[in-house]
């Protein structure tokens, strides 16, 4: 469904906007990240592991093959960033003799994204070949890490001391590959199995991000309740958006 190209754009826009704030201010954000955190683990507890053991039930050793597609994607993302560039908290602090490490890491890291939020706009648009109830979770869930994908590029590169140029070049490829990806997700036909499999790993990937990015973001300098809290919420959403696309 074309739908699916419109709604990616409008993540592009969550993402220049988690760019700006994360050069204007930095006080409540990790309310916003524990928010974003907490909505992309009820998107994948309560949507997505259903619907693709529901599409999949082939199994490899005894185990469901959808559940071996999951854990690769938490490791390939895992693993990937290890080789290409760790990612630090971005309110972490460094040292002034780290300067050049932190400008060629937070690139590399920036750069890093443009693959991960292109299997972002995928997923996006493929949720939408099984239904509009699933895509529009996606959608939000996707909204949400838009959101700290722009913090993390733009906070990469103001430590850096280099933020301007290269942060809107990067914020503008994030937006480009998230587009390009849901206009690739809406066009492809593939198999119901073969989409649970692209599924799981891409809930792979939204795990990893959530637990590995967000939620350290969010506890690197202000370990508070209103955090957890914040992060509760976010689940809390998910769930009652799922609840109600199922009585739609």
């Amino acid at each position: 469904m074309n739908i699916a190209i419109p709604l990616a754009a409008l993540t592009a826009l969550a993402t220049f906007a988690g760019g700006f704030l994360a050069f204007r201010s930095r006080d409540r954000l990790h309310l916003t990240l524990g928010l974003a955190a907490g909505l992309l683990l009820g998107l994948v507890s309560f949507d997505l592991l259903p619907e693709i053991f529901s599409l999949n039930t082939h199994t490899i050793g005894r185990v469901p093959v959808v559940s071996v597609a999951f854990v690769f994607g938490f490791l390939a993302l895992h693993f990937a960033e290890q080789l290409f560039g760790s990612h630090e908290p971005a309110e972490s602090d460094y040292g002034h003799e780290h300067q050049h490490h932190a400008t060629i890491a937070g690139t590399v890291g920036a750069l890093a994204m443009g693959g991960h939020v292109f299997l972002d706009g995928v997923g996006l648009g493929l949720a939408f070949q099984i239904s509009n109830g699933l895509g529009l979770a996606v959608f939000i869930a996707v909204m949400a890490h838009a959101f700290s994908d722009g913090l993390n590029t733009v906070s990469f590169l103001v430590k850096s001391g280099h933020w301007s140029r290269r942060a809107i070049s990067l914020l503008s490829l994030d937006a480009f590959m998230r587009i390009s990806g849901a206009a690739l997700g809406t066009y492809i036909v593939i198999s119901d199995s073969y989409l649970a499999i692209y599924l799981a790993v891409f809930s792979g990937l939204l795990i990893y991000l959530a637990t590995s990015h967000i939620l350290p973001e969010a506890h690197s300098r202000h370990p508070s309740r209103l955090t957890m809290v914040a992060t509760i919420i976010g689940v809390m959403v998910m769930w009652a958006v799922v609840a109600f696309i199922g009585q739609a």
